[in-house]
């Protein structure tokens, strides 16, 4: 039995972003690069213990540890990689009027700008963690959530549209604590919404 490939991590060409330094994005990509190695050689241990096919009593206390550490670091590397490839350099701070991201939040919240308050109120909340617009498959919704420690609370079988990393990391180089609100106007200024509507085509609804 052979353990599958490690991944590999991605490159990202997000230098000369609007209100996000490229020092930031460099401390940034650095921080993912650790996820992707975190989890590789978790899995790697794991693969270990599993490789007989079975896993003993004495193996199941660092069984379960390495199992729920691997959610903390494989949500991590994964959500970093959403979030970076939803930004790019010269980009508009809304999507196209009445393209099908605009539609969509307009159909799910009344307006556009009241998608981007909820998603901006989200991001503002006191702690750690990450905004997500999810859109539900089964009815064409989206909603925003706030997912702290990077695997509590993921919304199961919902599809990540447009994730924002509000770690103090993200934004600490560039903005103050307190200007949490001035980093996440820069971000929307850097939103690649080509990308999140390509994101929108994986959630096609199933159900009527």
């Amino acid at each position: 039995m052979k353990l599958p490939q490690p991944r590999q991590p991605h490159t990202f060409d997000l230098h000369g972003l609007n209100g996000i330094s490229d020092q930031t994005l460099e401390m940034h990509v650095k921080l993912y690069e650790g996820y992707v190695q975190s989890t590789n050689k978790l899995r790697a241990q794991l693969f270990s213990i599993i490789e007989d096919e079975k896993v003993d009593q004495e193996e199941m206390p660092i069984y379960s540890e390495l199992t729920r550490r691997l959610g903390f670091e494989y949500n991590g590397m994964v959500l970093h990689e959403y979030y970076f490839s939803n930004l790019k350099r010269g980009a508009q701070a809304k999507p196209k009027p009445h393209g099908s991201f605009a539609q969509i939040a307009e159909d799910s919240f009344g307006s556009f700008n009241i998608w981007k308050t909820d998603f901006s109120s989200v991001g503002k909340m006191r702690g750690v963690g990450w905004a997500i617009c999810y859109l539900d498959p089964a009815s064409g919704v989206v909603s925003n959530h706030w997912v702290s420690l990077h695997e509590h609370g993921n919304i199961a079988g919902y599809v990540p549209l447009l994730v924002m990393d509000v770690w103090e990391h993200a934004y600490l180089l560039d903005y103050k604590p307190s200007e949490r609100s001035d980093y996440i106007e820069a971000f929307f200024s850097n939103v690649d919404w080509k990308m999140v509507e390509e994101r929108m085509d994986l959630g096609v609804p199933t159900l009527s």
